[in-house]
């Protein structure tokens, strides 16, 4: 009866202990195309951020949009931190030094497959499969496909964030102020549609919500 008893009271023990916070996946889309390539210094700022944020075991990628971005291929950086404080700070550094060269170097791109990278993020996070799953869209959200690209394709959002930032307004925008709206409203009922939550996050001084 003792070791029963000893037995129960560890159970009870064990369900009250604080459970530990799960572990977070974040994925950053950079948006490269047209005159939205000057704002990617902005997006530096939002990656150091979120780097100082991100823990033991979280995951962090980011990735560019371009012409076709349902891609490995166009993942500038990407890490899972060890659960070792020190080899965590050297994976930042180096994450950080990835996207300082990306920043220097990237071109613009004609096109904006913003869709294509959204099924990227959705593969990656999954695979990664992290308690918390973030998406970072830092663009205009004016999706421009090249001809013969397919992106009439739906998502299954369950369980993701996904944050839209720095959502400038275009030229015919400040025209026709429902050209922005709309476009908002769009990727709003999309997002939603497919089970995940929507914000938007223009104040890039007010990060400290953003995670």
């Amino acid at each position: 009866m003792k070791t029963i008893a000893l037995s129960v009271f560890g159970l009870l023990l064990a369900s009250c202990a604080p459970s530990q916070p799960a572990s977070s996946g974040v994925y950053m889309l950079v948006d490269t195309s047209g005159t939205y390539r000057e704002e990617i210094t902005k997006a530096q700022q939002i990656i150091r951020y979120t780097l100082s944020q991100l823990d033991a075991t979280d995951t962090f990628a980011v990735a560019r949009v371009d012409t076709g971005s349902f891609s490995e291929k166009d993942i500038i950086a990407k890490m899972t931190f060890d659960d070792r404080p020190s080899t965590v700070n050297r994976q930042k550094r180096l994450f950080a030094e990835q996207v300082e060269k990306f920043v220097n170097d990237a071109p613009s791109s004609a096109y904006t497959d913003i869709t294509g990278g959204l099924l990227q993020a959705i593969e990656y996070l999954n695979e990664k499969d992290p308690g918390a799953k973030t998406v970072l869209i830092f663009s205009d959200l004016k999706e421009d496909l090249q001809d013969g690209y397919i992106r009439d394709i739906d998502f299954d959002l369950h369980g993701f964030e996904i944050i839209a930032l720095n959502v400038t307004k275009l030229r015919s925008d400040n025209i026709d102020p429902r050209e922005y709206l709309t476009r908002l409203e769009q990727w709003q009922a999309k997002v939603e549609k497919s089970g995940g939550s929507w914000r938007v996050i223009n104040d890039l001084d007010g990060l400290e919500g953003l995670l």
